[in-house]
């Protein structure tokens, strides 16, 4: 019942009210899970044509979460897909997801995954001015027309709070060549032999978003692993993970058009990552290969 600590609050204005930006950005920095807490009123958010004024909690759980310049923390869901609150899911199938910084500034992409098809090709600006929702002050959107639309928004929820829970342990860290900079690839392995859960924290994923590769800003996305994997002749270390969105690097993390996809990471302990990208516009898969800094946690 201890496990999850609030580390972060802020209120419907995003001013702090307890904790810190730096107590969050800490906590995110060494691998811990996150979960944020909002309150709204059903007929401000869910449906503006109902009478009723019920209250909702809600706690969201955020899969991927983003370290950019060592100062800033961001989270995104990553295993959503929309419900139509109470009663089901919403009208099309499609992953949601939302993007939270720590700041309360908000984002969503939402590819769709049920096979219809848009035409439009991405690139297109527009603002979805929502006036029905007072409490909804939309930022800008992309690619409205398209399989995957996308918009960075404010709403104004009663309250926020970033939960952590705080049980990684570091045990290896290595560059993109796999030098060891510092555990080890026995504690990393010794420890997943033991039923150990892994996560990874990879450095410099998202370059290739960014207008320019070479001056992106420092960013670290942490994504957990399901199967791993010991070579123990070789004593070569392998983990696919959970799903990643991948997001051009800024602060705050914001959502553009051609500036995000997803998919899952196959890493490995000496710095190779192999990146199995969905296209969100197209759903087509393609494999990417790369050599990145990693850290390895353990659970």
């Amino acid at each position: 019942m201890g496990a999850w600590n609030c580390v972060l609050e802020l209120n419907t204005e995003r001013h702090t009210v307890t904790g810190s930006e730096k107590a969050l950005t800490d906590a995110i920095r060494r691998g811990c899970d996150l979960r944020i807490y909002t309150e709204f009123i059903h007929n401000e958010h869910i449906d503006v044509t109902s009478d009723s004024t019920e209250r909702i909690r809600e706690v969201a759980e955020f899969g991927v979460t983003y370290l950019l310049e060592d100062s800033w923390a961001a989270g995104i869901m990553s295993l959503r897909q929309p419900v139509s609150l109470p009663d089901g899911f919403g009208p099309r199938a499609s992953m949601s997801f939302f993007l939270y910084n720590q700041n309360g500034q908000q984002a969503i992409a939402r590819p769709h995954l049920d096979g219809q098809q848009a035409a439009q090709a991405p690139s297109a600006l527009h603002i979805d001015d929502n006036t029905d929702m007072p409490k909804y002050h939309p930022h800008d959107g992309w690619d409205g027309q398209t399989n995957a639309p996308s918009q960075n928004f404010i709403y104004d929820f009663d309250l926020y709070r970033f939960y952590v829970r705080d049980e990684w342990r570091e045990v290896l860290s290595h560059d993109a060549e796999g030098a060891v900079q510092s555990g080890s690839v026995r504690d990393l392995a010794d420890a997943f032999s033991q039923g150990c859960e892994v996560k990874v924290g990879v450095r410099g994923l998202c370059a290739d978003l960014a207008t320019d590769p070479a001056t992106t800003i420092d960013h670290e996305m942490f994504v957990q692993t399901g199967s791993c994997y010991y070579y123990t002749a070789q004593e070569l270390f392998i983990a696919g993970t959970h799903p990643a969105i991948r997001v051009k690097p800024a602060v705050p993390l914001i959502y553009t058009s051609r500036g995000w996809d997803f998919g899952w990471l196959m890493v490995r302990t000496d710095g190779s990552v192999v990146y199995r990208r969905c296209d969100p516009y197209t759903l087509a898969f393609e494999g990417i290969v790369g050599n990145y800094a990693l850290r390895w946690f353990v659970r």
